[in-house]
């Protein structure tokens, strides 16, 4: 499977290479923003934390799992979402996914019990790269850049398994790290 070129709404998975990486090994990210000259930001999902949503607003009686969005500003709160019609003030990131919004208004959403975890994904913390630094990673083979196909996938499921996937749908020399342990001293 060729990489491609990185931009707006494709993800990248982590190489086997990076599995020393505490943030990144086996993490699948979706790149929320891409700029060569500003920077990156991006999500990763899948890696779900122990904590519910209603941990971190209590306002709200919410058991939406929160995920690690990554090493930065880990003390933020991040939501990525598929209805920008309820959320006003939405980016979207492509294929009908959205970043951001007006968070009372999903302070309301919830209260009513209107959202659910196909619309909406919370995160703790995100994935950025300075001016640059993601092309040097992507140079030294850190991650495999491919386009997002299914919303759904990205929003709707656990994603525990996200990676593997990825790794089954490469094939070839991948399929042998679909089933590997992540740390292999467990071997």
């Amino acid at each position: 499977m060729i990489s491609l070129k990185p931009k707006k709404g494709h993800l990248l998975v982590a190489e086997p290479s990076i599995m020393g990486d505490v943030s990144f090994n086996r993490s699948v990210v979706l790149l929320a923003e891409y700029n060569q000259i500003n920077g990156s930001v991006g999500f990763i999902l899948n890696k779900p934390l122990d904590y519910k949503l209603k941990d971190f607003v209590p306002e709200v009686s919410s058991s939406l799992t929160v995920y690690n969005g990554g090493p930065v500003e880990q003390d933020n709160l991040y939501f990525i979402h598929t209805i920008p019609e309820l959320i006003p003030n939405s980016v979207e990131i492509s294929n009908g996914i959205y970043w951001g919004g007006d968070f009372n208004a999903i302070i309301e959403l919830l209260k009513n019990d209107t959202l659910t975890e196909k619309q909406i994904r919370f995160f703790l913390g995100y994935s950025g790269w300075a001016n640059e630094q993601l092309e040097e990673e992507l140079s030294l083979n850190s991650w495999k850049v491919v386009s997002n196909e299914d919303k759904e996938a990205i929003i709707g499921n656990s994603n525990n398994d996200y990676w593997k996937k990825k790794m089954i749908e490469f094939g070839g020399n991948y399929l042998i790290w679909s089933n590997a342990p992540e740390n292999p001293n467990y071997n």
